[in-house]
């Protein structure tokens, strides 16, 4: 076993998901994601694509991500608007409330603690 890990997208196939149906705002998004890595204390780091749409985020878990490509919009229920593109990074927190839009075909890579 080793004690080091790449994301390769080739090496896995995707789950494909989506929104569930009561947080979708607008379009048909559908998911892409590679999750390579489930780790114990609730560790999971993978991959992520969206294709363009709008839904409700509620996070009970703590995120980091870097977009890979794409263009989205983060908007808390606060009324803050993070406007997301290839190079960006961010942390979302336990207890955020919000809105997700891809406006682009998004990509991300993700750190995630539950």
């Amino acid at each position: 076993m080793t004690h080091a890990l790449t994301f390769d997208p080739s090496s896995l196939e995707p789950e494909i998901g989506g929104p569930a149906p009561e947080r979708l705002i607008s379009g048909t998004p559908e998911f892409r994601t590679w999750n390579f890595e489930e780790a114990e204390g609730g560790i999971y780091a993978g991959i992520w694509e969206a294709t363009p749409g709008k839904w409700r985020i509620v996070y009970d878990e703590w995120e980091y991500f870097h977009i890979l490509s794409g263009v989205s919009v983060v908007t808390e229920d606060n009324g803050a608007v993070t406007h997301l593109k290839a190079g960006d990074s961010m942390i979302l927190r336990p207890g955020f409330k919000g809105s997700w839009e891809v406006i682009e075909t998004t990509r991300k890579d993700y750190v995630i603690r539950v």
